[in-house]
Formats: structure tokens, C-alpha cells, sequence
């Protein structure tokens, strides 16, 4: 009997990457893969790259550098890039290191047990088209192992807004919806295998309308769907963007018990210039009534965001606008990040804000947001809060688990099992975690 192949699958950026790769490696799993947690023992090792942040694709190419080295001592090892330096680069990383047998796009994924045919053939393999076929009716998850109590669900791919700095609408695509009926009945699959909760996936994920058996959903009507499937306990959503925020979609956090009191939910600047120049057809006022809107129905949400600083022509005044609005929404999370070309993109022929003035913005909005997010996890010290166990923590008795509102929570001397859902009491506020006792 020959010993099963093995895949080593390194993950970059967004989560909806992490849903992707779960997917590649059922795929890969019919041709006979099983997966393994190191790349030196591996027969295919799979980069699944992401092209948000500053020089992506250099440190795609430096790791390439790294394990080119592997095939001198496994000369039947496959090596393949995928994701979305995948797609924005194609043929020139194969060009660049030649010991990349496949490439393959986001929108292609399904093709991935053809293409591993051609490169064990000996040929190169290379797709970033962006086919008709639905690669999720393809890549349908075929497992019956047991699942994490947390899993990712995409429902929703590419995006249509052309911000002026992101690469999204070029690597993966227009905006496309999934089938409400397909993701319902993933959403089952995943709660018999253990999954408690789901947080449903987007590059513009609240501008969701895939079809029903009524005519096109909306993400609440998906989630109204969602909250009658019994097991499930939980329901997120990310990414969203302001003017995709309908008023189902806000009475839903109002009126449905699983869907979590969180929402992340990015701004990325507080000057109505600046965004102008993003092309994100919001305004600060806007952004800040919407939440009033939110925070109506359900007071207690807590709001996380994104920020760019240092976007093109951003002047300090510009930059005291997002200070202001920060200030006033209070995020209990905020990613936030220096502006970095991205070539392609509208914004990339524009003068950039000296580099040492841009970093000392960051420095002074980070520190505002840290302030902000310590402050509200501090007050949820003497809280009663409801946690889904998710592991074993590193001390005895101790397992960790997340909040309601996305905290993560550590509880000493636990009773609870992985997967189960408790009350506890919580007793103290670290930097990045809370700590509580079981009730």
C-alpha cells in the first residue's frame, strides 16, 4: 500500500485566504493528499498569497528563494503559488523562480486537481482566468472530521467599489453572491461536524444577494435563514462597507438573538477629502449617523474598523479628522496602517506623504486606538459574558474561548468542554485578553 502524499499549505492575509486554503486542501485531498504542518517532509507546498500589504509579492518571492532548496532533496516536490499575487503576477512567477510548478488563482481553485495532473506529468500549470463555473459548487467541503466550534463561511467574492488604494476588484474579481441554498446547506454540514459558530465571509460581504428560492437574499435575509438551523449558536459577518448597510440588515442586529453584538465595519479615513480621493463614497457624517442607526437598535455593539494613514496628499488637518472620529466612535478593535502603493491602482500615481510624517501618525493614531481598546475590555471587568469554549489553554484547568464581542477569554479551573457555550464572570483585563471565572 503507498503512503498517502502530502500537502503543506502556507497561509497569508484575509480569512477568507484561511476558508480558501480549507478548500484546496479537500480538493488536493482527492488526488490522494493528506496534509502535513512543515514544508520539508511535504510532496506539494502551496503559498496562499494575499496582496494588501506593502511588497506582497517580494515576500512571496522570498520565501520561493527559500524553498527552492527543498527539491534538491525531494525531487518529486511540487511547489505552487495561489491566491492573489497569484493572479496579479500569472506568468512572472514562473519567469522569476522556476521552481514554481503552478499557479493558480482565487477564482480557480476548482481546477486544482487537473492542474496537479499536469505538473506530476512534468508540465507546468498556470489559471487565472476568471471562469464561468461556480469553483464553490466544485469545491463542495466533503469531510466528516470533526470541526473547530468556529469556522469561516464565504458567501460572497470580489467587490465592484474601486477604492482608489486596493487591488481586490483586479485579483479577485466583480462582486458575485453564492446560493443562499448552497450556503445553508454548508452552514448544516459544518454544525453536524461541531462547528457553533459561523462568520460569514466578504470582501463586501453585506452586499450579498445571492439567490433564493424566492428571488434574491439579502445578507439578512441569509442570516434570518441561518438563525433557524438548530446547533448553531452563533453568527458573524466581515467585511462590510458603509453604504452597503441596508435597514434589514441593521434590524437584524436588533432582533436576532445569534448574530453577535459585533461589527466591524471600515472607515479607513475621518476626512470627507481624503475619502473623496478613495473613491469610498461615504462621508464622515454619514459613516457616524449609520452608527447612530446601529447603535439604536443594539447599544451595546462593539464597533472595530480600519484606517490608512498617510494616504496621498493627506494633510495634518486631514489627519486630525480621523483622530476626531476615532475619538468619537471609541473602537473596541482597529486595524490601522501606513498608505503603501499599490501598482495598478488609481492611487499609486499620486505623491505620497513623506514616510517619517506618515509613520508619526500612525504612531499617534495607534496609540489612541490601543487607549480606547484597553479601555473598553477593562470594562467589562465584573461583566457576565457568554463564551464559546474554542481550546485548551496553556495552563491546567484553563481553557480559552471568545466573547460575545469577539474578546478573547481565558477561564481558570474550567468545567466546560471544547464547543460548549458558558456563562462567566470576568475577573481581569490583560492587554490582549480577558480573564474570567466559569459561573
Amino acid at each position: 500500500m503507498t503512503s498517502p502524499k502530502k500537502l503543506f499549505i502556507k497561509t497569508y492575509g484575509c480569512q477568507m485566504n484561511v476558508y480558501d486554503s480549507e478548500r484546496m486542501a479537500e480538493a488536493l485531498g482527492g488526488q490522494g493528499y493528506v496534509e502535513t504542518k512543515t514544508a520539508d517532509d511535504a510532496d506539494m507546498i502551496l503559498l496562499n498569497t494575499c496582496h494588501i500589504r506593502e511588497k506582497a509579492a517580494e515576500k512571496v518571492y522570498s520565501e520561493l528563494g527559500r524553498l527552492k532548496p527543498l527539491k534538491a532533496l525531494n525531487p518529486d516536490l511540487k511547489i505552487g503559488v495561489a491566491g492573489c499575487v497569484a493572479q496579479a503576477e500569472g506568468a512572472e512567477i514562473m519567469r522569476r523562480q522556476p521552481a514554481v510548478d503552478l499557479v493558480v488563482g482565487p477564482q480557480s481553485y476548482h481546477r486544482l486537481g487537473e492542474m496537479e495532473a499536469k505538473v506530476r506529468k512534468g508540465e507546468s500549470a498556470l489559471d487565472t482566468d476568471f471562469p464561468e463555473e461556480d469553483k464553490f459548487e466544485h469545491l463542495k467541503s466533503r469531510g466528516k472530521a470533526k470541526r473547530a466550534p468556529a469556522a469561516f463561511l464565504t458567501v460572497q467574492e470580489g467587490c465592484d467599489k474601486f477604492c482608489a488604494f486596493c487591488v481586490v476588484p483586479y485579483t479577485r474579481g466583480a462582486e458575485v453572491s453564492r446560493p443562499a441554498t448552497q450556503l445553508l446547506d454548508e452552514a448544516r454540514a459544518l454544525v453536524d461536524r461541531g462547528v457553533r459558530e459561523v462568520t460569514l465571509l466578504g470582501q463586501n460581504v453585506n452586499a450579498y444577494h445571492g439567490a433564493g428560492p424566492n428571488g434574491d437574499m439579502t445578507l439578512a435575509n441569509l442570516i434570518r435563514e441561518l438563525d433557524k438551523i438548530d446547533g448553531l449558536q452563533r453568527i458573524r459577518y466581515t467585511t462590510s462597507h458603509p453604504n452597503d448597510m441596508g435597514d434589514d440588515l441593521i434590524a437584524a442586529h436588533g432582533d436576532v438573538e445569534k448574530l453577535m453584538p459585533y461589527l466591524h465595519l471600515p472607515v479607513q479615513s475621518g476626512s470627507d477629502r481624503i475619502l473623496k480621493r478613495m473613491n469610498r463614497s461615504h462621508t464622515a457624517e454619514s459613516y457616524l449617523k449609520l452608527l447612530e442607526r446601529i447603535r439604536a437598535v443594539r447599544p451595546d455593539i462593539l464597533m472595530s474598523g480600519d484606517f490608512i494613514v498617510g494616504f496621498p496628499e493627506e494633510t495634518d488637518e486631514d489627519f486630525e479628522a480621523t483622530m476626531e472620529l476615532v475619538r468619537e466612535v471609541r473602537y473596541g478593535y482597529a486595524y490601522s496602517f501606513k498608505y503603501s502603493t499599490r501598482p495598478g491602482t488609481p492611487a499609486a500615481e499620486r505623491p505620497l506623504v513623506p514616510a517619517e510624517v506618515a509613520d508619526e501618525r500612525l504612531q499617534r493614531l495607534q496609540k489612541l486606538i490601543t487607549q480606547h481598546q484597553r479601555e473598553i475590555q477593562e470594562s467589562m471587568v465584573g461583566r457576565e459574558l457568554s463564551i464559546l469554549v474554542e481550546k485548551q489553554g496553556r495552563e491546567p484547568g484553563q481553557v480559552i474561548g471568545k466573547s460575545e464581542y469577539l474578546h478573547a477569554v481565558h477561564i481558570e479551573n474550567a468545567r466546560a468542554q471544547i464547543g460548549d457555550v458558558v456563562k462567566v464572570k470576568i475577573v481581569e483585563a490583560k492587554t490582549n485578553s480577558l480573564m474570567a471565572h466559569e459561573l
